[in-house]
């Protein structure tokens, strides 16, 4: 029997899951969607968290393309991408209808 290859959905649906998986990133996206626009300033300035550990964190969100970030002196601006975001938003769901679809084997 061969294995069975991971589909491109699988695998951007986990990187996306992998990305969500630490409460400081989720902190990140919330705090960034809170905004009228994108973020300009330092976040280790309003976010619980030291400068290293909190570009750790967004590099791991820059590298799910959950968020994209721009140099501008002296400042970052970081913001949603919000294509990505949709993809994510549906993958998720399309996940979790499908096992909410199936049948629970505790019910019997």
């Amino acid at each position: 029997m061969s294995r069975k290859e991971f589909t491109t959905e699988q695998e951007r649906l986990a990187r996306f899951a992998k990305a969500l998986g630490h409460p400081i990133r989720i902190a990140i996206l919330q705090m960034l969607a809170s905004q009228e626009c994108c973020y300009h300033g330092d976040m280790s300035e309003v976010l619980p968290i030291a400068k290293s550990t909190l570009s750790q964190h967004l590099k791991e969100l820059k590298d799910a393309e959950l968020i994209q970030g721009e140099i501008i002196l002296p400042t970052v601006k970081y913001c949603i991408n919000q294509e990505s975001w949709e993809e994510a938003k549906n993958l998720f769901s399309l996940f979790f209808v499908a096992i909410d679809e199936k049948e629970n084997c505790n019910n019997k």
